[in-house]
């Protein structure tokens, strides 16, 4: 997907920039809604816009036990497939303690309490972006 910066080089339409940008949150409304659906714990959602171009959103939810976190992971994957996302990368179902869903616009991760205690995803992205450094002429 490209930026918005990148759209207006090419002569994107600002009504194609925002659909662009629309589709990923429809989505991740949807991600959130299964996410509940399949009782996930303590569901965040962080808005890379700005911060990364590995993708527009950030999804970290939390599984009960590893058979949970499993169980969370393969649900979202089969709706995720039934929407038509087919190719969406899953990491990590064989341990089952974090698991990743990436969408490409839309990274899930699913965790069990301690290990995202451990890894504190949500500190890391949420944080704001110091400014780029500027020169003086």
């Amino acid at each position: 997907m490209r930026t918005a910066l990148e759209g207006a080089r090419k002569g994107t339409p600002h009504a194609e920039l925002l659909s662009q940008r629309q589709k990923p949150a429809a989505l991740l409304e949807e991600i959130v809604r299964w996410l509940d659906e399949a009782k996930a714990e303590d569901v965040v959602t962080i808005d890379l816009a700005g911060k990364s171009s590995i993708g527009d959103f950030m999804v970290v939810a939390t599984g009960r036990s590893d058979r949970h976190v499993g169980a969370i992971a393969e649900q979202l994957g089969r709706k995720l497939k039934e929407k038509g996302l087919g190719r969406v990368r899953i990491e990590g179902l064989e341990a089952c303690d974090w698991v990743l869903l990436d969408t490409g616009d839309i990274i899930v991760h699913v965790f069990r309490d301690e290990v995202r205690e451990f890894y504190n995803l949500e500190k890391m992205w949420s944080a704001d972006r110091p400014g780029e450094p500027t020169t003086a002429h």
